[in-house]
């Protein structure tokens, strides 16, 4: 588990050492109502220039908790200090054939939330957005993949009542 980080009762986090190629999903919650995204470079060989969700692929001998840490420090400069939600399991296949297990969570962070560090060469600019800004997540996807306007809907409705719970 990472360091000083909370995980809600009835977290169970998958077993990353498990053979396979595992994904850590992390939306982000602002404790606002809104969730941040981050727009991928154009010349990423999956998805570029789409919208996206903080995360990535587990590295060999690293759990869950601990991937969702380093990928939130890679990508934002924050520090994850909670895990309030599993939001969904799923096994896809992108473009590049490779099979993938993702594991996808509604979490909080610390630092600065109007300055994250996006990667360098990874992302070009980020946005916390509302239920009323889910559309701008489809812009440059097929029109059939809707997974990350998905997936964000649904980390904003579980912080909605995450918030009416404290």
């Amino acid at each position: 588990m990472a360091e000083g980080v909370s995980v809600a009762p009835g977290i169970r986090f998958p077993d990353t050492a498990d053979g396979g190629l595992w994904v850590a999903g992390a939306v982000v919650s602002d404790g606002e109502g809104r969730v941040f995204v981050q727009r991928r470079s154009p010349d990423r060989r999956l998805f570029p220039g789409c919208w996206d969700l903080v995360g990535g692929h587990v590295e060999p001998g690293e759990t869950m908790p601990e991937a969702l840490a380093r990928e939130i420090a890679e990508e934002t400069g924050w520090r994850l200090t909670a895990v309030v939600a599993e939001l969904d399991r799923l096994v896809w296949t992108p473009g590049d054939g490779v099979r993938r297990n993702e594991a996808d969570y509604l979490v909080r962070v610390s630092g600065d939330l109007a300055t994250p560090r996006l990667e360098p060469g990874k992302h070009t600019e980020f946005r916390w957005i509302g239920e009323g800004d889910l559309g701008l997540l489809k812009d440059s996807r097929d029109p059939g993949d809707t997974f990350v306007a998905d997936m964000a809907a649904r980390g904003l409705a579980r912080a909605k009542t995450d918030q009416a719970d404290q």
